[in-house]
């Protein structure tokens, strides 16, 4: 088991993406904090985490209060100790043009994403600190690297958590903390309209090389690589599980 006994955070994690790493990571031997705004979901799917013998939490959060956030940690700590592993994988989309999107559009994009994935950092960090130890994932995407149409606020979101996990790389490499991000393709609930609507599907299908849409348990794998020993020397760095989108 390449996580046994790794204490993991999941933000996002009661479906899509989140709720596919937080079953993986437990399959791999980690005890996992299974953290979404809404808590029954999180608190169901770690239920059928638990039920077929793996250990987790689910806890209600919402990111953007930090009041919640430090909240949550002490939870961690208190049922397991410590937080070896944080996946910031919460997000939200609020979709407009840019010429229409409004202020509260474009604030809750941000909020979420990029004030979120900082809540979470700095609640989890000093005993990462202090222990030495620690793995920072933060989810990205295509968007923030090619832009996109209609979602300026979630482009900028993503393009800003670019930024932020190579800052974390480079402040917190020297106590033994990598920080690594993942640009999933179009595997979320977020993404339904993208995979299901006549007017972006195929067009969309086209600029991906393998021709087909991301599944969760197939982007779960490349989470479970970060939070192990197998990238100990790794940081700072971006893997775009995607299908090929990006390609340079």
């Amino acid at each position: 088991m390449q996580l046994k006994d790794r204490v993991a955070v999941v933000t996002g994690a009661a479906q899509g993406i989140g709720a596919a790493v937080a079953r993986a990571y437990a399959r791999e031997g980690a005890r996992v904090a299974l953290v979404d705004m809404h808590g029954d979901a999180a608190r169901r799917v770690a239920g059928e985490i638990e039920a077929g013998g793996g250990e987790a939490i689910g806890l209600g959060c919402d990111v953007t209060d930090r009041a919640q956030v430090d909240a949550m940690a002490a939870a961690v700590d208190a049922a397991w100790g410590r937080v070896d592993v944080l996946v910031n994988n919460a997000g939200i989309t609020r979709t407009a043009m840019a010429h229409k999107m409004t202020a509260t559009q474009w604030q809750q994009v941000l909020d979420v994403h990029l004030t979120g994935s900082f809540n979470c950092l700095q609640a989890v960090i000093g005993g990462m600190i202090e222990r030495r130890s620690g793995r920072l994932i933060f989810v990205t995407s295509a968007a923030g690297v090619l832009g996109t149409i209609g979602q300026i606020n979630y482009s900028a979101a993503k393009a800003g958590i670019l930024g932020m996990t190579k800052s974390a790389a480079r402040e917190f490499a020297r106590y033994g903390i990598t920080a690594n991000a993942i640009a999933p393709g179009a595997a979320t609930p977020m993404t339904e309209t993208i995979r299901t609507d006549e007017k972006f599907r195929d067009r969309y299908l086209a600029r991906i090389p393998l021709g087909r849409w991301a599944e969760p348990d197939e982007v779960a794998p490349v989470f479970v690589f970060f939070a192990s020993d197998a990238s100990a020397y790794v940081t700072g760095q971006v893997l775009a599980a995607d299908g090929g989108l990006t390609i340079d």
